[in-house]
């Protein structure tokens, strides 16, 4: 069985709304460009290469098919290689390579995903899907990049559960002299 690694750039007051500053968002770009983060390059690059497919929203799937199918390097022919899933009841022909589009109730195409899948399923972005994976508990582990920002304002990477979700933090980092890289994992009833 896969398991669901969501990994997020993260503001110090939880936002996740347009961090590279390309989406409108009056505050966006607060992560700077990643190229001048070699740390925060490296850990991107070790999620790829340590996944066996990305689980992409549609929003973050177009912005990554955007720009990824004409771009060279390590990272760029990693994404470009490996398989997609998009969950999406609006996107019907995908024409990033490898792509394939989910349908119907997204916590059931994902948990259908999970079990014939053997590796990490890597989450980049997808606030909204990240939200409805918590929800229905199919996130095994949480990646956070945090960035010494406040924000004020902005999308926040969690909203509300029905329950609470317990977890454990299982590693800790400084990347780069000031981003915060936490790893969680879910805590499951026994």
């Amino acid at each position: 069985m896969g398991r669901i690694v969501v990994s997020d750039n993260v503001s110090l007051d939880g936002v996740i709304q347009d961090p590279a500053g390309d989406e409108g968002f009056e505050r966006g770009g607060w992560v700077g460009l990643i190229k001048d983060r070699p740390g925060v390059s490296k850990l991107a690059l070790d999620d790829a290469l340590e996944a066996e497919a990305l689980l992409l929203g549609r929003r973050t799937y177009e912005w990554f098919a955007g720009r990824w199918p004409s771009r060279s390097g390590e990272l760029a022919d990693r994404l470009n290689s490996m398989p997609k899933y998009v969950v999406s009841s609006t996107l019907h022909e995908p024409d990033w390579n490898d792509s394939t589009v989910l349908e119907g109730d997204a916590a059931n195409e994902v948990f259908t995903l999970r079990q014939e899948l053997d590796g990490d399923l890597l989450v980049p972005a997808s606030f909204q899907l990240v939200r409805t994976l918590m929800e229905h508990d199919l996130v095994d582990e949480l990646r956070l990049k945090i960035y010494p920002v406040v924000l004020g304002d902005g999308k926040r990477l969690f909203g509300e559960t029905r329950d609470k979700k317990p977890m454990r933090l299982v590693d800790t980092k400084t990347i780069d002299g000031d981003v915060a890289f936490l790893t969680y994992e879910f805590v499951r009833d026994a």
